[in-house]
């Protein structure tokens, strides 16, 4: 029973460090598609430049299991769209402003990936919880 027991907290474990990360990941996305249509300060400076969360494994001692962190956000090193726009203040000495390298449509690709692998690790929480249960109530009876 006590290797149940230890079975349960580590399945919940692993699955709360999957929540951490995916949370972590989706305020990225957030911030990329809240920063999509900005420009730079100033005449001819760069804009926002869209951030790529990525993921690190690393072993819980306690636990004796893998467990999953956001890692670093690396900034993703693909071109700016450039758009003729000579009145814009942005727009440099040949009339072109530089926007942010973020496309929304893979920024929401990604924020429902990371929707259904967050929602997978609280389905496994709340199926642990479930079982736990369970089990307190066949050893009550």
């Amino acid at each position: 029973m006590a290797d149940d027991a230890g079975d349960f907290a580590r399945s919940m474990s692993i699955a709360t460090s999957g929540l951490r990360a995916q949370a972590g990941r989706m305020r990225v996305i957030s911030e990329n598609i809240a920063n999509a249509d900005s420009t730079s300060q100033t005449a001819g400076g760069d804009p926002y430049r869209r951030k790529v969360p990525t993921f690190s494994s690393a072993l819980d001692r306690t636990l004796d299991a893998q467990v999953v962190t956001l890692g670093k956000v690396r900034p993703d090193g693909s071109a700016f769209r450039v758009k003729y726009e000579p009145s814009n203040p942005a727009a440099d000495q040949a009339g072109n402003v530089k926007y942010p390298n973020v496309n929304p449509l893979i920024e929401m690709t990604d924020m429902r990936d990371a929707q259904r692998s967050y929602e997978a690790n609280l389905n496994i929480i709340s199926a642990t919880r479930r079982m736990i249960q369970r089990t307190l109530d066949i050893l009550k009876a």
